[in-house]
């Protein structure tokens, strides 16, 4: 490839495997993240098997699924009565469904880069697209240049704002709660926690399962209706008696489940509305930055980094000097599905009664044929 580099901001889930993918292909890559570090923080998150069949690229699937609890079906119930609402099988679609500690599948990630390639405490200041290569300043005072750059930035995305202008996004009237539980502070109730749940409301969820193979964590994440966010931090420290008041009368699993919670915090969710454009030069966008969504599906990092297998294809497809080429493919191939995918997801209704979900987790990035510019 030359001494053509890319550059990707920001080294969330999409970012650093599309950071892991592309220097797998060959490309010259460097990775800037604004965080000093990755902590290990309290959160789970789904990996389908749309996502194990790019995991399977870059070596870490079996990684994955080791670290993971691997449920066999997705359960919906009714919050209040207990009665079961679907029961989807979540094997048959070509790979292992795994819920796993966020910060455990961060960590396997950042680990198949290349060594000097991941550059923590770079948060972007300026980004500037010269015409013959991009310009960026960090706010530590250092610089660096490439030929493409790589918005994985999220919702707040600066990559976004050049491109687009500054611009809030849409506080969506809901908060999600989230809680990481230590199993054994459940073992008192003779009650059955199972692997994978989502527990419905009449106007609110709670999502629940495992995030480790050794099912020693029990993680839920919450969708609650809230008028207004009045709070300028990303999330606030929340309460048990915050989620009792938040879940009255809901079934007694729900209700060990906030006895058990030592700590809790309540984060906005936030969307935006569909951008007119992915990329302009040699700036291009990929998951929050440039489609943010509900996580009522769990599909939102799945979608970010389908976008990273895509524009990676799309790459190889064009090489880089004709990155312009690449990008409107890229779009071409992508924009569809992650609008179909933000709709539902947005629309909360994914998985509540009987469905064949294998439009999400059959998908293999891989498999798709390349449609042409043409078909935009």
């Amino acid at each position: 490839m030359g001494k053509q580099k890319i550059a990707i901001i920001g080294a969330g889930l999409g970012g650093a495997v599309a950071g892991s993918l592309l220097q797998h292909s060959g490309f010259d890559v460097d990775v800037y993240e604004q965080a000093p570090t990755f902590s290990r923080l309290g959160a789970g998150i789904h990996m389908g098997p749309n996502v194990l069949k790019i995991f399977e690229r870059i070596g870490v699937a079996e990684k994955v699924v080791s670290i993971s609890s691997t449920p066999k079906f997705w359960l919906s119930r009714d919050g209040i009565t207990g009665e079961y609402l679907s029961r989807i099988p979540l094997e048959g679609y070509g790979a292992t469904y795994c819920t796993v500690h966020r910060g455990d599948l961060q960590a396997l990630q950042c680990e198949t880069l290349t060594d000097g390639t991941l550059h923590f405490g770079k948060k972007l200041a300026t980004i500037e697209d010269t015409g013959s290569d991009v310009h960026m300043t960090f706010e530590d005072g250092t610089s660096a240049r490439a030929d493409i750059v790589i918005g994985a930035d999220g919702i707040n995305s600066k990559v976004r704002e050049t491109l687009l202008g500054f611009e809030k996004p849409n506080y969506s009237g809901w908060v999600g709660h989230r809680a990481l539980i230590n199993a054994e502070r459940l073992k008192k109730y003779d009650l059955e926690f199972e692997d994978c749940v989502k527990w419905w409301g009449p106007d609110r969820h709670m999502m629940v399962y495992f995030t480790t193979g050794r099912k020693n964590e029990y993680y839920y994440v919450t969708g609650v209706p809230h008028a207004a966010w009045e709070f300028e931090t990303a999330f606030v420290d929340s309460s048990r008696e915050e989620m009792h008041a938040a879940f009255p009368g809901y079934h007694p699993v729900i209700e060990a489940l906030i006895d058990s919670t030592e700590t809790v915090t309540k984060w906005p969710l936030f969307n935006r509305n569909p951008l007119p454009i992915w990329s302009r030069g040699r700036l291009v966008m990929l998951g929050d930055a440039c489609h943010p969504m509900k996580p009522h599906m769990a599909q939102g990092a799945a979608m970010a980094i389908e976008d990273a297998a895509m524009l990676t294809r799309c790459l190889l497809e064009t090489g880089l000097s004709d990155y312009e080429t690449a990008f409107r493919l890229y779009e071409v191939n992508r924009r569809d599905r992650a609008t179909q995918v933000q709709n539902v997801s947005n629309a909360n209704t994914f998985l509540l009664h009987q469905e064949d979900p294998s439009w999400v987790y059959g998908y293999d990035v891989y498999a798709e044929p390349l449609r042409s510019e043409s078909a935009a």
